[in-house]
């Protein structure tokens, strides 16, 4: 494991590049077991499915391409729904919007709870316990009831649950990196780098920040999963966008009361969603091995 280097003015660390930055590439990724490769893959895969889901989808998600309740087939994969819309289209289109509502609350809390989080570690003191007592009331409020008020307020919409779980989402980053922070402003190398002349704002850059990147990473991808179940939750409570938009918990829903005749309708998106959680939490598994490794 490679020993962070104290700041001395005037020391430069050269960067490799070309071959030797291709031989570092190869480096970090060595001793990768195939597990993880087959994680990485899978999650590899699940961004494609969602950068090219309109492509991929044989038929439009929101018009009929077939009988009603038609059970799967050649033309229909994964059959059609109550209207004849084609199961398969509105999946990867659901799974697309899952993911990259995971990812868009995911980014706002490690943001939000990030730049806190690293001004009450840095700063302390009063600063810290000001910023704290904010945390902790933004924790004490429970994630579904407070986006159930936000859409009740704002009206249905996927992006007012967004709004709604993302102002609860960001406390635990804040969390996360004021630990991360006040753990290594205490460690030896800070103290060589206060000696060697370092001012507060390249303890920050060089410092203390890059050390509390690594744990955030981990988190966030172990968070995707259990956002994309809190999300599909919701919209399976019709706390999303309204018909006909393609949502996988509201797909689920609105096919639960025909699971015996045509199972295929809530059944196929709720194994989307357990297939995006479960992706995800294994590359985030093999992405905390990984960096633990290092």
């Amino acid at each position: 494991m490679a020993v962070a280097q104290p700041y001395v003015p005037g020391i430069r660390v050269p960067i490799p590049s070309g071959r030797k930055a291709t031989l570092a590439v190869k480096d970090y990724f060595r001793g990768t077991s195939a597990p993880s490769w087959l994680a990485f893959g899978a999650l590899a895969a699940m961004f494609l499915v969602a950068i090219f889901a309109p492509l991929l989808a044989p038929f439009d998600p929101l018009v009929p391409a077939g009988k009603a309740m038609a059970a799967p087939s050649a033309e229909n994969w994964l059959g059609t729904d109550t209207v004849g819309r084609d199961v398969l289209s509105r999946v990867l289109v659901g799974m697309s919007t899952s993911w990259w509502g995971a990812l868009a609350v995911v980014a706002s809390g490690v943001l939000i709870g990030g730049l806190i989080g690293l001004i009450a570690g840095a700063v302390g003191g009063v600063v810290d316990a000001a910023l704290m007592r904010i945390t902790d009331v933004f924790l004490s409020l429970p994630g579904p009831i407070l986006a159930i008020a936000v859409v009740a307020a704002m009206g249905p919409s996927y992006i007012h649950t967004l709004i709604g779980v993302a102002i609860v989402w960001w406390p635990l980053y804040a969390r996360i990196v004021r630990a991360e922070i006040r753990k290594l402003r205490a460690s030896p190398h800070m103290e060589a780098a206060r000696i060697a002349g370092a001012g507060r704002r390249r303890q920050l850059t060089r410092h203390l920040l890059p050390g509390a990147v690594p744990v955030t990473i981990v988190t966030a991808s172990l968070d995707i999963s259990a956002l994309v179940l809190l999300l599909a939750g919701l919209s399976f409570l019709g706390l999303g966008a309204p018909q006909p938009a393609p949502e996988l918990g509201a797909m689920s829903a609105q096919g639960l009361t025909h699971i015996f005749s045509a199972w295929w309708i809530p059944i196929f998106p709720a194994v989307a969603v357990g297939l995006i959680a479960i992706v995800s939490n294994f590359a985030g598994d093999a992405l905390r091995d990984r960096i633990r490794d290092r």
